[in-house]
């Protein structure tokens, strides 16, 4: 079997352990930065089949490195590179809001085409886009749903029966609605009005669901925080027990995370999309899923 896990530094843990997942090496990227800002790129031994692991947070220095590994990896004579980025950089700009604007999810997708033969992310923040596919043109791609994952880690954490799972707003529905029909449990959704990148209104047309029943916040992406804390105070004011928040990719800091226990959310958890000190939530059997195929290419 001639595969192995490389993965850059940012993301040496969770690759590691998918690598062991898979039953396969694992080998940490080497980068360099030198004076001036450049970098240099360092990859293990290329077999056939190499596996590149790289949550795409931070990403401008990141899509550099991956670019200088992808050329290292086929000279060293890998014929197939498949990319796991569990966190998916530049997908909310789809379209040029107003002219003169760069449509990075355009650039990025071809860009990291060019590169890899198969890309593996993990919900990705698509709004306009109709699929995954349509990003990277010419390659295999999968935007994995990290929903099993979370109901899995959720079924046994004390969840009430009468808890309702909440959406910050319409996009947030489907994310919704499959955690709740995994866990059995009713759903809503809320209205949100964006203000800015760090200001949104929230309100839920439908009080009486919630009002005497704990409420389990989800969303596929928190930012800086605020969309999770306005949320919570329009689930305070509509009469929520208690709060909870579950969400795929965390991005917010840390200095957001004593505003949110103020607006009384008691618990927020995150897969290991990106590596943050919520993490609770695993994608290892996700991902071993989604590659297990690659085992067997020859």
């Amino acid at each position: 079997m001639s595969v192995a896990v490389q993965g850059l530094p940012s993301s040496a843990r969770d690759a590691a352990a998918l690598a062991a997942r898979l039953g396969v090496p694992f080998h940490e990227i080497a980068v360099h930065a030198f004076p001036d800002g450049e970098t240099r790129v360092t990859v293990g031994p290329a077999p056939a089949t190499t596996i590149v692991y790289a949550s795409m947070n931070h990403p401008n220095d990141k899509l550099i490195a991956l670019m200088f590994a992808a050329e290292a990896l086929r000279r060293g004579g890998a014929r197939r590179l498949v990319l796991v980025a569990p966190y998916l950089c530049y997908m909310r700009q789809d379209t040029a809001f107003t002219a003169g604007e760069a449509i990075s999810q355009q650039v990025v997708g071809r860009m990291l085409a060019r590169c890899f033969d198969r890309v593996v992310t993990v919900d990705a923040h698509l709004h306009r886009t109709p699929d995954i596919a349509s990003v990277f043109p010419g390659i295999q791609s999968d935007n994995l749903s990290a929903m099993p994952a979370i109901a899995d880690a959720l079924q046994n954490s004390g969840l009430g029966p009468d808890t309702v799972v909440v959406g910050p707003d319409a996009e947030s529905l489907p994310w919704v609605s499959d955690l709740a029909g995994r866990l059995h449990l009713r759903h809503t959704v809320a209205t949100k009005i964006r203000r800015g990148d760090r200001s949104v209104a929230i309100e839920f047309p439908d009080r009486a669901c919630i009002t005497g029943h704990p409420a389990l916040i989800v969303d596929d992406i928190v930012s800086s925080g605020g969309t999770i804390i306005a949320c919570a105070r329009a689930l305070t004011a509509a009469g929520a027990t208690a709060i909870d928040a579950v969400v795929t990719h965390a991005l917010f800091p840390e200095s957001a995370h004593p505003e949110m226990r103020s607006a009384r959310v008691r618990s927020i958890r995150s897969t290991h999309s990106v590596s943050h000190f919520t993490n609770a939530i695993a994608l290892d059997e996700l991902f071993f899923d989604a590659l297990k195929g690659e085992l067997t290419e020859p």
